[in-house]
């Protein structure tokens, strides 16, 4: 079903340009155009966060808030294997789904371990890289209120996914 889903959006592209008389392959470049302004514009927001989350790993500050918070992270419930996701995965995409590898090699996929880390991993979003690339475009600078409230609740819901494992 879902190899049929793109070429049925691109039939009905056309035949709806046909109809409103637009010219597709312009309105194509047009938009190629654009999107290419558009990644210069992100690039430098992309770049520094992607520097940050490097800097973080290679100099042992994600290690050290692994073994501070771990305890904490086991009284919610959170088991400590995955308090480097937890601790990353608002930050960069890439970088906790290497740690969810990881995790697969070491516990195995089926293991309640893996299943929390999955869960995880979908109920949460990679905050900072999101702000970056939204706000950058929106020029909206006061993010007083929308990264702690995201953090916040990426965080509830780490916590009601491994209740949720813990209870499936």
């Amino acid at each position: 079903m879902s190899s049929i889903i793109l070429p049925v959006i691109f039939i009905f592209l056309f035949i709806y340009c046909l109809f409103k008389k637009i010219n597709t392959y312009d309105a194509f470049v047009k938009g190629a155009k654009s999107s290419i302004k558009l990644v210069i514009d992100i690039f430098p927001y992309i770049a520094s966060i992607m520097i940050a989350v490097a800097l973080l790993r290679v100099s042992g500050i994600t290690q050290f808030l692994t073994k501070l918070l771990s305890p904490i992270f086991n009284f919610l419930g959170i088991p400590k294997e995955l308090s480097e996701i937890v601790l990353l995965r608002p930050f960069t995409g890439s970088g906790s789904f290497a740690l969810l590898e990881d995790v697969f090699l070491t516990y195995g996929p089926d293991s309640y371990i893996s299943r929390c880390a999955c869960v995880i991993m979908g109920c949460s979003e990679t905050i900072f890289y999101v702000a970056t690339v939204y706000f950058s475009q929106t020029k909206v600078k006061k993010l007083l209120y929308a990264i702690p409230i995201a953090l916040v609740v990426s965080f509830v819901g780490v916590i009601v996914s491994c209740l949720l494992c813990k209870i499936i």
